[in-house]
């Protein structure tokens, strides 16, 4: 469960826990807590509602969409946002009605469409102006609403591939040139049943700033089309990106101050001309990340020349890039420690050369935690595990619990890992199981013809 306010609340396994899943389970492996999910979400409500009665908590579900986790997130009073027909399948599949979805994408696709509107979504949020003509043609009724994504023109402090606020961006309606404008009153002459505007910012926001002002200029513009066009906004959605502790030296603001700064920037601009929207916020990684873990084993432990009489000391675990991604293409940082010692190396295994880097304070050794692919996949450089650790050991890396398991892969033909649950009630569960060897083929045909 979250630890008390202003302290680390990120989840983590005992030694004895560790072991068990891993002997249960194998490695590597996801592993998720109910409980600390569910508590999430309960905090991130409330604070919201705190903030404003009138709001509405959407789980971002492209940061995690197991099954388990979006029956668990609908259970919680979520809606769920979905980015595809694929993510939209899953939150059906795991009971959730399709009337708490909404439907993302800056470049659906007409099937996609049809199959959202037959199977009774609730919102599109509509990103360009021919999918608005495409609604025009499907839409029947007002069973489902639609939203425009705008781009506010908003630059966050975080990384270029998840900033998508800016007005240089492949998502939404620019306010600045037009076209959200342009688009509100496209909406109106084709009659489709628009009820308010979406804006994103980025992701992994420590600094608030850019989610205010993002939200002020969604404000300010439904403003301006109500006395410009008399169209009156029901339902504004400024987004998720609240950031999460990834290392030690990460401070996420509180979930209780970030939507009260958010409140206190979006609804005076509304309040000024009579508005009073639902105000909705859609957390993913702010709900789910910090309630999972993933547990490795050690293999390799390699200490090399690198610089002068520099040495590195290579950690290498039995994971990588496929099921982890976000080092190599974002430079992303995670807090690693050692959570249970494996068994006693045999004899025959060469006692590891004492030259590793201590730390700054003597208490470890400082080491690059490397992946098994054929790449040099460093995946945690500069982290500090204990000076006895071994070969065998199990490793947990905190704050996986979103883009790990949606991120996975099969390069080099490794199977993606299977995720494991610790229930509420107690003991655990397998929620994910571990790709097998046949269904890493189970796509591909090979014709007749292509050899002896």
């Amino acid at each position: 469960m979250p630890a008390a306010l202003g302290t680390d609340t990120r989840f983590r396994l005992g030694e004895a826990r560790a072991k068990e899943l891993a002997e249960a389970y194998g490695t590597p492996l996801y592993v998720l807590d109910e409980g600390h999910f569910r508590a999430r979400i309960k905090r991130y409500r409330a604070a919201a509602e705190a903030a404003h009665p009138n709001s509405e908590i959407t789980f971002a579900c492209k940061a995690n969409s197991t099954l388990a986790l979006l029956k668990i997130a609908d259970s919680e009073g979520c809606e769920i946002d979905v980015a595809s027909e694929g993510e939209l399948r899953a939150a059906l599949r795991a009971g959730v009605p399709a009337s708490r979805c909404h439907l993302h994408g800056n470049n659906k696709q007409e099937g996609e469409l049809r199959f959202a509107i037959d199977s009774g979504i609730g919102q599109i949020v509509a990103d360009h102006f021919t999918e608005l003509e495409t609604l025009a043609t499907m839409l029947e009724g007002d069973k489902t609403k639609v939203v425009l994504r705008l781009a506010p023109g908003v630059d966050p402090v975080t990384h270029a591939k998840i900033s998508t606020g800016q007005a240089d961006t492949k998502f939404g309606f620019n306010i600045a040139d037009g076209s959200a404008e342009a688009a509100t009153v496209r909406c109106l002459e084709l009659g489709l049943p628009l009820i308010g505007f979406h804006c994103h910012v980025g992701s992994q926001l420590l600094d608030p700033e850019a989610q205010r002002a993002g939200g002020e200029h969604l404000a300010a513009f439904a403003g301006r089309m109500l006395k410009e066009h008399g169209f009156k906004t029901e339902h504004l959605n400024v987004g998720g990106g609240l950031g999460v502790k990834y290392t030690d030296e990460d401070e996420p603001m509180a979930v209780e101050e970030f939507c009260r700064l958010i409140v206190d920037a979006v609804l005076p601009p509304l309040r000024a001309v009579g508005l009073d929207p639902v105000l909705a916020q859609e957390p993913g990684r702010s709900l789910i990340a910090e309630s999972g873990v993933t547990l490795y084993r050690i293999g390799v432990i390699k200490t090399v020349p690198t610089k002068g009489a520099e040495h590195r000391t290579y950690v290498a675990v039995d994971g990588g890039l496929s099921d982890n991604p976000r080092p190599v293409m974002y430079g992303s940082r995670y807090t690693v420690e050692r959570v249970a010692h494996g068994a006693a190396a045999p004899d025959w295994i060469p006692a590891r050369p004492q030259v590793p880097v201590m730390s700054p304070s003597g208490d470890g050794i400082v080491v690059t935690i490397s992946g098994k692919h054929c790449e040099t996949d460093r995946l945690f450089e500069d982290v500090v595990l204990p000076a006895d650790t071994r070969e065998g050991d199990l490793l947990q890396v905190l704050c996986t619990g979103a883009y790990n398991s949606s991120m996975a892969n099969n390069y080099n033909r490794y199977p993606r890992p299977a995720t494991a649950l610790i229930l509420e009630s107690g003991g655990h569960t397998l929620i994910q199981r571990r790709d097998t060897w046949d269904e890493m083929v189970a796509r591909e045909v090979v014709p007749p013809g292509l050899g002896r």
